[in-house]
């Protein structure tokens, strides 16, 4: 992936000189507190399985984002290093390829910030954590991110490469457009008046259409920059199996339990992916309205 050089992002925020903190007790999610057990299930399954935090809490204690929480000073928004500089690079892609395709329909695309965080930052959802993963919070409309994630992404879960890194901006981008749409607004409405099976199986769709979101930005910015390189998509791809429910299910615990998934299978994953990817259009992405996933 031809990066070096390119445009780098105003709406970064590398907080990782910051103190960050984030008080004590449950994470207030939906104007309530999750108590210390939903914390652990949180964490355990975010770090395990990939899983957005915001969608276990969501589904724990059956509601959305929560209430605003202040958060110290940005101290730079042009970090220096290589890793933080890459994901300012990818994160103005995406503000340039939404913004253009917005633009079609003579919207306006209003770009989610993305704050590069160490250990623990507080958000609008509640404290983040990094052995969360990334994640969108709705609440603020920003992606967070602790870049050690990418070590655990190429050492732990087996895909390298700088574009599976660039799937993860993208596919969190794409919960942010889920935001703007409504879609996630309608799917939190709806969590607390289905089963805890019926409540994942939405959960699926919802991240099913991110992987797809995230590969139409993948066919748009490769139209407009030419910048991807032989074995890029195929990395993506790879993440895409990689951290499928499946796939970390036989990891940790050696079985499957399809009813608990949350993110999709392996399969599942590297098909909506590459559906929009073939496709550049969002509207190739309605995982809600397709009979099979």
């Amino acid at each position: 992936m031809k990066w070096e050089g390119q445009r780098e992002s105003d709406n970064v925020e590398d907080v990782r000189g910051s103190s960050g903190g984030g008080g004590g007790g449950g994470l207030p999610i939906g104007g309530r507190g999750v108590g210390l057990g939903g914390i652990v299930i949180a964490l355990l399954a975010s770090w395990a399985f990939g899983i957005n935090p915001l969608t276990v809490l969501g589904l724990l204690d059956g509601s959305g984002a929560g209430a605003p929480v202040q958060a110290p000073a940005p101290a730079q928004t042009h970090p220096q290093d290589a890793a933080a500089r890459f994901v300012s690079v990818v994160l103005a892609d995406t503000e340039d390829v939404w913004g253009a395709y917005f633009k079609r329909s003579g919207e306006q695309y209003p770009a989610p910030k993305l704050v590069i965080f160490r250990g623990r930052y507080p958000t609008a959802c509640g404290t983040g954590e990094a052995a969360m993963g990334p994640f969108y919070c709705p609440g603020d409309r920003k992606v967070y991110i602790d870049l050690g994630f990418y070590d655990t992404l190429r050492d732990r879960l087996g895909a390298p490469g700088d574009f599976a890194q660039a799937y993860v901006i993208a596919h969190e981008v794409g919960h942010h457009l889920q935001n703007l749409m409504g879609t996630t607004e309608k799917l939190d409405r709806s969590r607390g008046r289905v089963s805890a099976r019926e409540a994942n199986a939405m959960s699926v769709r919802l991240e099913l259409q991110a992987d797809c979101y995230a590969g139409v930005w993948a066919n748009l910015s490769q139209r407009s920059k030419g910048w991807l390189e032989q074995g890029d998509v195929e990395e993506a791809l790879n993440a895409a199996a990689q951290i499928g429910d499946d796939t970390l299910q036989k990891r940790s615990q050696g079985s499957v339990v399809p009813e608990s998934f949350t993110h999709g299978s392996s399969a599942q994953r590297v098909r909506w992916f590459k559906r929009g990817a073939d496709a550049g259009d969002l509207k190739a992405c309605d995982t809600f309205s397709s009979a099979a996933l």
